[in-house]
């Protein structure tokens, strides 16, 4: 089974979720930057933010095995932030990266005129930059923040075959596929969706330009989600093509629209930027670490960190 995880924030998340997503069978992840959990200061931040989505995150999924890419904006909440706006002026420059495959997340958190104008200017930078989007519906008035979202879009220059509407649920489904979006959905241990209410909506609005995400975060989240999903959809009677439709042929088709999705991981290098994964000193035999001189991974290169 190939698994494609189009929504998951991996610099959240350890090396040991890499290595079990990698064993439950997902070979390919699109990280969206969002926000971090405590607000930033400064344009400044969201650019060594960027960066890393862009090489250290690359880095060590390839350690797995797994094809990583990202997407890049102004997140909906900091779009409210006057110290973040201006980070709006450096988008261009990170938009035209090969491992950027749309723009996001963008959309609304808590409907704000400063959000409307964020998803309207980053709407045109995708539509400029020929790239898809991703959206993310607030957590609150799930219906409302949709039909405002829907209206933004349609007043864009970019169409709706090239915009991912995550997060969706119940209340939301049939208006975002009625618009002509793809159809995106977080599956959560706890909140938005959970593995059952998500086949019960497969069986009722079917697979075709539907995206699963376990969205996994620094929050209680689970990375492995998008293999549930795909062991209960078989559990209820879907077959494996459908399971291949949702969890690996979507996600492909749809950041695909970028033009620069590559699935085929390279063997990675020992190291990024002189820094490899590897922390601390091998043991030796006998159990005790080995000395500074001795502190090298396993290719013979000197362990960076502490």
């Amino acid at each position: 089974m190939r698994l494609f995880d189009p929504h998951i924030h991996m610099t959240s998340r350890t090396t040991d979720d890499y290595e079990a997503m990698h064993a439950a069978g997902v070979r390919a992840v699109v990280e969206p930057s969002f926000w971090l959990g405590q607000p930033r200061t400064s344009p400044a931040s969201f650019l060594d933010y960027f960066d890393s989505l862009l090489g250290w995150e690359p880095f060590r999924a390839a350690q797995y095995g797994i094809a990583h890419h990202c997407t890049l904006a102004l997140n909906p909440k900091e779009a409210n932030d006057p110290r973040c706006v201006p980070v709006l002026d450096e988008l261009p420059r990170y938009l035209v990266k090969d491992q950027v495959v749309a723009v996001g997340e963008i959309g609304y958190d808590s409907m704000t005129p400063a959000e409307d104008t964020a998803l309207a200017a980053q709407l045109q930078l995708a539509a400029e930059h020929e790239l898809p989007a991703l959206v993310h519906t607030p957590h609150r008035d799930k219906l409302a923040g949709l039909r405002r979202t829907l209206d933004v879009v349609r007043e864009s220059a970019l169409p709706p075959d090239r915009v991912l509407v995550d997060h969706l649920n119940e209340t939301t489904v049939k208006e975002a596929k009625d618009s002509g979006c793809w159809l995106g959905f977080s599956v959560y241990p706890d909140t938005k969706m959970d593995e059952e209410r998500m086949v019960a909506i497969l069986r009722a609005y079917g697979p075709e330009q539907v995206l699963v995400n376990s969205a996994a975060d620094w929050g209680r989240s689970d990375p492995l989600k998008t293999r549930k999903v795909a062991d209960l959809m078989l559990a209820g009677g879907f077959d494996e093509d459908d399971v291949d439709l949702v969890l690996w042929r979507n996600p492909v088709a749809f950041y695909g629209l970028s033009g620069r999705l590559t699935l085929d991981v390279a063997p990675p290098g020992a190291t990024h930027e002189g820094n490899s994964i590897l922390r601390g000193a091998p043991n030796n035999p006998e159990g005790q670490a080995g000395t500074l001189s001795e502190r090298v991974d396993p290719t013979g290169v000197p362990v960076s960190g502490a």
